[in-house]
């Protein structure tokens, strides 16, 4: 496991935003873990994340003109992302949209640059894919092209059938996901943590019944 996603995966533990217990899932699972990216929620928090966001993207050697950031978890990180990449020498402008178009003032439902060339969506995770569909659409409809999606955490999973909702996004749009994290990255940094292995039975269970390669 590489050192950023080492770095990312203790700071998310150390900001309470990736937490171990019993949660449900939308799919009715009752998952040892939870992340919530909402709970980056000032701006030393999500500075750092943007920055673990702009490292993975970089790392990745995908091409990409621009960002998009579906409303509305996806807005700030589109925001603090491009001033991330700037801070790299990669000046890049961003885009985000609104959930109900605006009738007034500057109108419509876009709101930065134009979306424009390959754009690289940026969101927190992918559940059910329903984002990533949406945000494809209007990126075409305005006659551009999507060059992949960004997250923060690949929780590598099934989703109804036998891939997981990552797999299935890569596989139906022909573009890569692009996580700074996935479970297999979790569960190698809970060995050998004194204060956190109590969970790494359960975590390794749960990816052992509903996991995917």
């Amino acid at each position: 496991m590489s050192s950023s996603r080492t770095d990312f995966i203790a700071f998310a533990v150390q900001q309470d935003v990736l937490r171990f217990g019993e949660f449900q899932t939308k799919a009715g699972r009752l998952s040892p873990y939870f992340f919530n990216a909402g709970l980056f929620h000032d701006g030393r928090s999500i500075g750092a994340l943007a920055k673990f966001y702009a490292e993975a993207v970089i790392a990745s050697g995908v091409t990409f003109d621009m960002l998009f950031g579906p409303a509305y978890k996806g807005i700030s990180l589109a925001a603090t992302t491009a001033v991330a990449l700037a801070e790299n020498g990669r000046n890049v402008p961003f885009c985000f949209n609104r959930k109900e178009a605006k009738a007034h003032g500057e109108g419509g439902s876009l709101i930065g640059a134009p979306l424009r060339g390959k754009v690289m969506i940026i969101d927190d995770v992918i559940s059910a894919g329903t984002s990533v569909r949406e945000s494809v659409e209007l990126i075409r409809a305005q006659g551009a092209e999507p060059a992949g999606v960004l997250i923060a955490l690949d929780r590598q999973e099934r989703g109804q059938g036998t891939m997981s909702a990552v797999q299935e996004v890569e596989k139906q749009y022909g573009i890569p996901v692009i996580p700074i994290a996935k479970l297999t990255d979790l569960i190698a940094f809970l060995h050998g943590k004194a204060e956190l292995e109590r969970n790494l039975q359960a975590v390794e269970r749960y990816r052992a019944e509903y996991g995917v390669a």
